[in-house]
């Protein structure tokens, strides 16, 4: 094999653009509680989302590196490794994915403490969040920067 193609060469500006409109974000939701994860999923898919939904933090961080979400919306506490440690984790291989934090515990807001110092900000939600508020949230995450509210 020589290594050419009797393929005819289209220049990229000549590529028809690709469709877009059946395009769904993949968004990630991590719970250790599955019945939680799961149905916050089902509320995402069932707005025109793509999910997935992991159980735990390794399990989340398993699935990311081969389906990488567009956003991670994880509780805070996990087994083993902990939603803010594999937020931090996640952002460092996917930096531009958008992450939600939720918890049901005020002690979380500790956790949030070392991750704010190594300058991550992330966005915590209480639990439970109603699915109105949480399409909300998650609608403008992931809009451009320019078109999202001040």
């Amino acid at each position: 094999m020589n290594g050419r193609s009797n393929s005819p060469v289209v220049p990229i500006e000549d590529a028809p653009p690709a469709d877009m409109s059946n395009y769904r974000p993949l968004i990630m939701v991590v719970d250790d509680e599955s019945i939680i994860a799961d149905t916050l999923a089902a509320i995402l898919s069932r707005s025109g989302y793509a999910t997935v939904a992991a159980y735990d933090g390794e399990e989340a961080l398993e699935t990311a590196l081969i389906s990488p979400p567009e956003m991670l919306i994880t509780d805070v506490i996990l087994p083993g490794m902990n939603g803010i440690e594999l937020a931090t984790t996640i952002r460092r291989i996917f930096p531009d994915c958008k992450i939600l934090l939720f918890s049901g515990q005020a002690a979380s807001a500790d956790l949030l403490a070392p991750a704010r110092i190594a300058g991550h900000h992330f966005t915590m939600l209480a639990k439970p969040i109603h699915p109105s508020e949480l399409l909300a949230r998650v609608s403008e995450s992931l809009k451009p920067v320019g078109m999202r509210a001040n």
